[in-house]
């Protein structure tokens, strides 16, 4: 195919197309993974400093989040505020539709032994349930929680991308990258865990000892995680922009709108 305007505007066409599917598909299945590994295990990252152990506990869950931020300030960036809200919207059905299939999967008959009465399985002899029910359990408690965190803290972080995006006239990339993410990332780790403890009574906590400073621990713990990786993704965001747009026939501060996309 030769270099004229007309084929140029075809390959970018496709190149819109594939490189807004690659992102929002890394956006979903990041959601979905992290919706099942959620709370399931929590990592013990405790660090000392001059004799001062500074404790560090990360949910499994979180270890993949940042990406999800990744992928809403590219596309944020690259195709527009609408794209992106749109993005978290079908993130909301994603969701939904977990909730649906773990439902669904453990209302189906199976070969677990019953209880008539609750109409969940009989525990064993080590008091644990199948292995599905427990990561069912689990999974509702981190999908009601993180449903409702995710919706603030995404629709926060496009939201402030573009406030800061309009108020710096384009300029700055890293400004509305690390603001919009650092704030939004805030919302997103304390509702998290005060959903968590408060309705599905999931964190690790300590019953006798005061629940205020171990919250506090929780929350800051999966703040400063995310937030060092926040600080850490400005590089690529950086090399990706600056690929992505000659590679998609961009040109500097242009949103690929609806048209240049399914047109």
């Amino acid at each position: 195919m030769s270099d004229t305007p007309d084929n140029m505007e075809v390959v970018y066409h496709h190149r819109r197309q594939r490189v807004f599917l690659v992102l929002s598909g890394i956006f979903l299945g990041t959601l979905a993974l992290l919706n099942v590994l959620g709370i399931s295990r929590f990592l013990d990252m405790s660090f000392e400093v001059f004799g001062v152990n500074i404790p560090v506990v990360v949910a499994v869950g979180v270890l993949p989040y940042p990406a999800t931020f990744i992928c809403t300030d590219l596309i944020s960036e690259l195709f527009g505020e609408k794209k992106a809200r749109d993005m978290v919207w079908v993130g909301v059905i994603l969701n939904v539709w977990v909730i649906f299939l773990l439902w669904l999967g453990g209302i189906l008959p199976g070969f677990e032994n019953m209880d008539p009465k609750s109409g969940m399985p009989v525990p064993d002899e080590a008091g644990r349930l199948p292995v599905f029910f427990e990561i069912r359990e689990l999974a509702f408690g981190a999908v009601t929680a993180s449903m409702v965190a995710y919706m603030a803290a995404q629709f926060c972080d496009v939201r402030l991308f573009h406030f800061w995006k309009k108020l710096t006239g384009g300029k700055y990339l890293w400004i509305r990258n690390n603001a919009s993410t650092m704030t939004s990332q805030m919302v997103d780790t304390t509702a998290v865990i005060l959903i968590t403890h408060f309705y599905a009574h999931a964190l690790p906590v300590d019953p006798d000892a005061p629940i205020f400073g171990q919250l506090m621990t929780f929350i800051i713990s999966g703040y400063v995680f995310k937030l060092v990786i926040a600080a850490l993704d400005t590089v690529p965001i950086y090399l990706l922009v600056g690929w992505l747009r000659p590679y998609l026939g961009l040109k500097e501060n242009e949103e690929a709108r609806d048209e240049m996309i399914f047109g």
